[in-house]
């Protein structure tokens, strides 16, 4: 750690200057900082944002210390604001005097591929024998080095860091901040091929990664590679492959169906080994590996055992199910031509008609397109659609080479002409760079038709948000529900509307509920309820910057075992305490043992620490409320005391707001009345209703008395009647307790009750003496003519259960006043 003013000198900047604070954290995103008052500030810029833009924020947040760029002014009072010519070059300054305090090993990883993998793969093999700091996730940018150098400290005794690059002259900055003692090359590919003029001129770049190592690990089958290495370094070069100078010689290798067994030579000793995996790209990397934990002097024994816990690094490609009995693979994240390779082999597999819809190739040259185009030719691609400028350029060439191809200027043309009748029983791969947008594509494929729909009034939603709002203590912060599919209202419209109000944080109740926000521009801290105790879960977790609820040892023990072998540190976490509800959460006899596991560590910070209320909305039940809220502070204390920092509390919900706004804490959590849904039932806010759900008439039929009507005969007319047949069912939500007249739905202002048997997509309604009804005319379930709260009244639940019921084919529609 280091003061401010140590910082200031570190840069030799002009400053604004209020209390000399210890600096422990660089931030760089605004999104993501726990300790506020510990951290630093830098306004960059990037390609897409000028960090300037946030400072005012970040300083809501309670930052008091900023990096920024000479020209900014803003009235930030108190705070300590450092003013430089660029704050990228600030923080690689910082990161590269901080790395210059220690003296153990440290590895820099570069290459085109494989880096991530091979670093992970390392700490695998290693991390029994050592205290390693590494590189989080894909951290090797001109951003990322620098904050993956700064989590170095006294207590690691070796750091495993990659860079990568794109242009030239971008490793000199990456090699004063990592100065690595030993380096890693691993496979020169085609990624960022057009930045350079050569193959040659990007190695050449890649090696000045290692001017300081001792010792360098390169694959020297690759002839360019073992000859540049010869020539640009002068350290000792740890030769991998099958030539008999090689350090480790591969003497042998026979492929299996799950594993690879590999014969080795190394110090003229022979040994096999069995790589749990049969790619060529993996055995690359694991022979990487290898021959690092040799030269480490880990025993052939123990790298037999560890190699078997190798594990794939995350694949971000999905396969999911689509609209007419076709498949698609959304693997839109990124493009080169390395992983579109993969992507098209996993696609050939598919027993169906393939077709591939491609973006344009990020930075790509002429023998790019010509090289995708022969992939596609290869693989008897079935359909091409191209999207993008670069593609329509190269029309003619393509359409000569490929059977069916069709072009597009962008996704949003796309999607302008999408008919999804086009699509049928095939396998459907969609690769884009993200520039590209192809979010906008990836639903097409899944939507689902259903002419139930669910009408969500954004204005009423904002107006009862401003009202509980109004309600608030000052500096009181608002956590808003979204879970449970945004109590079936949809999530991602409902969060985006709460985001453009500046509630301070989501709650969805599962992983991927937060995934979808994330994938839509939500960048509101989200809080996820219930998290599965997988490596999947932890993965999307940390991927989409989500903070988790821990309401157990399993679960923490879990997640803290993922970071560590992710290498992350101070990930936010919220600590649920069971003070009454006894369905999920740690109690008070926990606490020592909680706080134990988290100072063991720096894997964690609490980010908050919560409770749920039992009763909020019963006046009979205030006295266990107020005891609720004593034992939540009670708890919160002694890990604050055992902690030795500050964190939010928060224990009140929609009624408690209202209730008991002694108990509104530091944050509140708001969900059922941003709906209009009132459960204290004391009308002391003036809500609207956000919701209505409706339906249509399928069909009018005239039918005479003891006819009977549905399943099992259940609805036996006791007149002739009129009766019509509504496209709702228990499968959409309405539930089979409204059957036989205990229900009723709203047309033409009278309501008609339910005939028989509620079927699973039908409902049959008895519409005699209700005038000029018609086949296709609107019916309303719930809405503003019959309340919600009627309807959980006949089905004797309550309005959650009517709300969180509805499905997800059931359309949501979203109307502003």
């Amino acid at each position: 750690m280091y003061s401010i003013q140590q910082i200031k000198e570190m840069l030799g900047c002009r400053a604004i200057m209020h209390t000399n604070n210890i600096i422990k954290h660089l931030s760089t995103d605004s999104r993501r900082i726990s300790f506020p008052h510990e951290s630093l500030f830098f306004a960059l810029h990037t390609a897409n944002r000028d960090g300037h833009n946030f400072v005012e924020d970040v300083y809501q947040l309670g930052v008091r210390n900023f990096i920024v760029e000479k020209n900014y002014t803003a009235n930030l009072p108190g705070a300590n604001v450092l003013f430089v010519d660029n704050t990228l070059d600030a923080l690689q300054k910082i990161a590269a005097q901080h790395r210059q305090s220690f003296r153990y090993p440290v590895i820099g990883i570069t290459g085109s591929n494989g880096k991530t993998i091979v670093k992970e793969w390392l700490y695998t093999l290693l991390s029994e024998d050592y205290d390693i700091v590494r590189s989080p996730r894909s951290y090797n940018s001109q951003i990322g080095v620098p904050l993956s150098v700064w989590e170095m400290n006294s207590e690691n005794d070796l750091a495993i860091i990659e860079a990568g690059i794109s242009k030239k002259e971008e490793m000199d900055k990456l090699e004063k901040i990592i100065y690595p003692t030993i380096g890693i090359l691993t496979n020169i590919g085609e990624a960022h091929e057009n930045n350079f003029s050569s193959k040659k001129e990007k190695l050449s770049e890649k090696l000045r990664l290692f001017r300081q190592c001792r010792i360098v690990f390169a694959h020297t089958d690759d002839a360019l590679a073992s000859t540049m290495l010869a020539e640009t370094l002068t350290c000792e070069i740890f030769s991998i492959g099958t030539k008999a100078s090689c350090t480790l010689r591969v003497k042998e290798i026979k492929q299996q169906d799950s594993f690879t067994e590999i014969a080795l030579v190394y110090q003229n000793a022979c040994f096999k080994i069995h790589i749990p995996f049969t790619d060529d790209a993996s055995l690359h990397n694991a022979l990487m590996c290898i021959a690092v934990a040799l030269n480490f002097g880990l025993p052939v024994g123990k790298i037999i055992e560890r190699i078997l816990l190798l594990q794939p690094v995350e694949m971000r490609m999905q396969v999911l199910p689509g609209i007419n009995n076709c498949i698609f693979i959304n693997d839109s994240y990124s493009f080169d031509l390395q992983s579109l390779s993969i992507a098209l082999d996993f696609l050939s597999k598919q027993p169906l008609t393939k077709t591939v819809i491609l973006s344009d190739i990020p930075d790509a040259a002429d023998s790019d397109y010509t090289a995708v185009t022969e992939m596609l030719k290869a693989r008897h691609i079935n359909r091409f659609i191209a999207i993008g400028q670069e593609w329509q350029s190269r029309k003619n060439i393509v359409q000569d080479a490929l059977n069916l191809t069709t072009f597009y200027t962008s996704a949003k043309d796309f999607t302008n002409h999408f008919n999804s009748q086009a699509y049928a029983n095939e396998a459907i791969l969609i690769k884009g760079a993200r520039s590209f947008l192809f979010e906008t594509i990836v639903p097409l494929f899944e939507k689902k038709i259903h002419s139930t729909f669910l009408e969500v009034n954004l204005s009423a939603i904002a107006h009862n948000l401003k009202a509980y709002k109004e309600n608030l203590s000052a500096g009181t912060r608002l956590m808003a529900m979204v879970k449970a599919f945004g109590y079936g209202s949809g999530s991602l419209e409902v969060a985006s509307l709460l985001q453009y109000n500046h509630v301070d944080y989501l709650t969805v109740a599962y992983t991927d509920e937060a995934v979808e926000l994330r994938d839509a521009g939500i960048h509101l801290p989200v809080m996820i309820m219930n998290i599965d105790d997988d490596e999947d879960a932890f993965q999307k977790i940390v991927t989409y910057n989500l903070e988790p609820e821990i309401y157990s040892f399993k679960i923490l023990d879990s997640f803290i075992s993922f970071l560590r072998r992710e290498g992350l540190q101070q990930y936010p976490v919220h600590i649920k305490i069971d003070t009454g509800m006894h369905r999920l959460g740690f109690e008070k006899q926990d606490i020592g043992r909680i706080t134990a596991i988290l100072n063991a560590g720096r894997e964690v910070v609490i980010k908050s620490v919560f409770s749920h209320l039992v009763a909020s909305e019963d006046e009979q039940e205030d006295a266990f409320t107020a005891q609720q809220a004593a034992l939540l502070n009670e708890c919160a204390d002694l890990i604050q005391q055992n902690t030795g920092y500050t964190f939010l509390r928060h224990i009140s919900n929609s009624a408690g707001i209202i209730q008991h706004p002694e108990l509104q804490m530091d944050m509140v959590r708001l969900g059922i009345g941003l709906y209009g849904i009132d459960s204290t039932n004391n009308k002391k806010l003036l809500l609207e209703p956000a919701i209505a759900l409706k339906t249509t008439i399928a069909q009018i039929r005239h039918l005479k008395a003891n006819e009977s009507v549905g399943y099992n005969r259940k609805g036996i007319l006791q007149r002739d009647s009129v009766i019509a047949t509504i496209r709702i069912g228990y499968a959409d939500g309405f539930k089979r307790k409204m059957s036989n007249g205990t229900g009723a739905v709203f047309i033409n202002g009278k309501l008609a009750p339910v005939v028989g048997i509620v079927c699973m997509d039908m409902t049959m309604v008895d519409i005699t003496g209700i005038d000029n009804v018609h086949e296709g005319d609107v019916v309303e379930i719930f809405g503003s003519n019959l309340p919600i709260e009627k309807l959980a009244s006949w089905c004797e639940t309550n309005t959650y259960e009517i709300l969180t019921g509805i499905g997800r084919r059931v359309k949501r529609v979203y109307v502003e006043d």
